[in-house]
């Protein structure tokens, strides 16, 4: 079942998009907290890909000290954020379960898929960092952020869509 559903994440993602982008009201206020909250987990994943090597080291640090997901939480605060912003409580609830539905599999498979390629390395940073819910101090600083591992990972991509959706839900008030 898990593979079904991690064939479906990118695609289900972007109907998922158009349904809120057509779906969504929102209003100013709405769209301040929801982007504040959603501007938050785009610095998640940014900050994430600029320490992540994917393959070639286990990422330990930045964000990676606090969870070991924080791509994950990145997308989960931006889509939160943004269903806060469109102010449509059916689009939120399918935000939420599908994202369960979709992420609890994915994480699950990188984990086997991180214990294989980092066996006894990952056993003790899976120790000692938590699964998704961040714990509030690092526990190791090694490596600083890389903007040339930030593009190298393309992580840009998020923010062009995240700038877009902007977009649309500042015409959406302006022009009801």
């Amino acid at each position: 079942m898990p593979f079904q559903l991690l064939r479906i994440r990118v695609p289900s993602g972007f109907v998922l998009a158009a349904l809120f982008l057509y779906f969504s009201q929102p209003t100013w206020p709405s769209l301040a907290i929801g982007l504040f909250i959603a501007g938050l987990g785009l610095l998640m994943r940014v900050w994430a890909t600029g320490h992540l090597k994917k393959n070639d080291q286990l990422a330990t640090s930045g964000p990676y000290a606090l969870t070991r997901n924080p791509l994950y939480l990145g997308s989960f605060l931006i889509g939160t954020g943004f269903t806060i912003a469109g102010r449509n409580l059916v689009i939120l609830i399918i935000f939420l379960l599908g994202f369960w539905a979709i992420y609890g599999g994915t994480i699950r498979l990188e984990a086997i898929r991180l214990q294989g390629l980092f066996p006894e390395e990952y056993a003790l940073y899976r120790g000692r960092v938590p699964l998704f819910f961040p714990r509030l101090w690092p526990i190791e600083r090694g490596d600083g952020f890389s903007l040339g591992q930030y593009r190298k990972n393309r992580e840009y991509r998020a923010l062009i869509g995240f700038l877009g959706a902007v977009m649309v839900l500042v015409l959406k008030i302006c022009y009801p």
